[in-house]
Parts: structure tokens; sequence; C-alpha cells
């Protein structure tokens, strides 16, 4: 586990977020639209194909539900010992990272190489359960920084993403087939998130300076991602491997949930929501830096023990 490289995850990553801080330097792209194109029309689409393409099941589906009774516990749980340290929009974001990461363009790449292919879709299932938290008891959260309980319903309610994964389901419930046409179509937006999702940390970092930088919320939102998370997902695979004997690819899958760097997404919904996008900003690129040091460190302890149980 030492030895995983992860230079090439993180290189792509970080020339991603270097184009959206040109964008935004030289160019001045403004983030704003963007933030919006990816919650309202290119993440609902992209969670529409990937449920039609990955043949959900009801084993499958208790591993989405599992990881987001797990990412709400831990959101919920820091909301509320945050109350006492932050104000409220320091607080709303710092809650909503806590209950998400970057399992997608960055944990992904490492699924592939770690996993087999059955190991994979467990993997995937499980990252579904993170972006369902994103946009339903994520995003509440986050809006009750700054607007009331109806406005924040009201908010949530407009997602389409809620929709998409209802839309998702039934057709896969009914065993339709999405055209071949279509579904190649719907392939090109998965690459859309990915690009235009770590580009919006570099279009914020480029209209911030550091003197913004908040000692205390990074120091919390890397005590969340890299030790609470870590913590969590290692306790809740022993528990299930002493009870339930879950596989060895999905004792993995869990643990590498809860290994990855926080979520670009942190910075989208703090874009949408006017938030302090640049504090989430700056504590992205801090643990997406860090990550490719701890993950093989972490894997390489918890894997072995996990397994011998």
């Amino acid at each position: 586990m030492a030895e995983i490289d992860l230079s090439q995850s993180l290189w792509m990553l970080l020339f991603f977020v270097a184009l959206g801080w040109l964008a935004a330097r030289r160019l001045r792209v403004d983030p704003r639209p963007i933030a919006t194109l990816l919650v309202y029309i290119i993440s609902p689409l992209t969670f529409f194909h990937g449920l039609t393409q990955g043949q959900p099941s009801a084993d499958k589906l208790v591993l989405t539900l599992s990881v987001l009774l797990l990412a709400t516990c831990l959101c919920l749980a820091v909301n509320w010992v945050a109350s006492r340290f932050f104000a409220e929009q320091e607080r709303a974001l710092l809650a909503f990272s806590a209950g998400t990461g970057n399992t997608g363009y960055f944990g992904f790449p490492i699924a592939l190489v770690l996993l087999p292919p059955e190991g994979v879709t467990l993997y995937l299932f499980c990252m579904l359960g993170v972006s369902l938290y994103e946009f339903t008891v994520g995003f509440y959260v986050s809006a009750r920084g700054r607007f009331s309980v109806k406005e924040s319903l009201t908010r949530l309610a407009r997602l389409p993403l809620i929709y998409a994964f209802a839309a998702g389901m039934l057709v896969s419930a009914l065993g339709w087939q999405v055209p071949d046409v279509v579904a190649d179509g719907l392939d090109y937006f998965k690459y859309c998130f990915t690009v235009l999702g770590m580009m919006i940390i570099g279009m914020t970092l480029g209209r911030v300076t550091w003197r913004e930088f908040d000692l205390r919320f990074v120091a919390g939102c890397v005590l969340v991602r890299f030790v609470v998370w870590p913590l969590a997902t290692l306790m809740m695979v022993l528990l299930l491997r002493m009870s339930v004997g879950v596989s060895d690819s999905l004792a993995l899958a869990f643990l590498l949930i809860g290994a990855v760097p926080m979520a670009a997404n942190v910075v989208v919904i703090a874009m949408e929501l006017e938030i302090r996008p640049e504090k989430g900003a700056i504590a992205v690129l801090i643990t997406t830096l860090a990550a490719p040091l701890l993950i093989p460190v972490y894997l390489g302890f918890a894997l072995p023990w996990v397994l011998s149980f």
C-alpha cells in the first residue's frame, strides 16, 4: 500500500485547478454561472446516467443508503459541534464538508487500481451515497447557514438531482433501456463534471488572497476529513466484518471512501449559496495536496488489520 502511486491523479487535478486560476486571473471568468451549471444540469445528468448504467439492486442500494446515513450523521454531529466555535456561514460550510469527500475524480481512479471489477461496482454504489448526501441533507444544512428553514427547503425541492435519482431508479426498476445514442451523449457529462468541478476551485482561488486563509476553519476541515472519516469508516468496516462478514473488496471500498480529500462540491455548493466559497477552496486545495501522502499510509495500516478479522 505504501507504493500506491497517486501522482497521476494529483497532477491531473492540480492542472485543472491551475486552468481555473488562469481563467479567473487572466480572462476574468466568473465561476458562479459554472457552479449553477454543475448543480442544476451537469450533476443530475451524470447521476442519472450512473444509475441507469449501474443496474442497481437491493443489496447495492443498501450500500448507498449506508454511506448516506454515515455522511448524514457526521454532518449533523459536526454541525452541532461547530455551532459553538464558528459563525453561521463557516459552520454550515464545515458541516457540509464533513459529510462528503472527493470520492469521484480522486477516489475512483484509485479504486480502479486497487479493486477487482466487482469491487469497483461496490465502490460506485458507496460513492452514490456521498453524492446523494451532497444534494439532500448536505445542501439543506449548507443553505441554513444563510437562509430560513422555509427558504432552505424550497431551494432543496428545486434541486433536479433528487428527481434524477428518482428517474434513474424508475428506469432501472422497469427494466427500460436507455438508447445507445442517449447513453453515449450522457457519458460526456461525467468528464464535464470532473474538469469544471476542479476548475471552479482554481477560479475561486484566483479571486481571493491568502490573507483570507482561516487556520481554524482549515484545521477543522483537515480534522474531519483525515481523522474523523477514516476512524468512522474503519469502525464501520470492523463491525461489519465481525457481524455479517463483508468481502475484502467491500471492506477496501469503504476504507477508500473514508480516506479521500475534501470534495470539489464543497466549493460548488458554497458558490451557489454564497457561503464563503473562498475558504472552502483553500481547504479543498490543502487536503488534495495532502491526500497522496496520507492515503497509502492509512490503507497500509488499516487494511491488514481489517482483513485479519
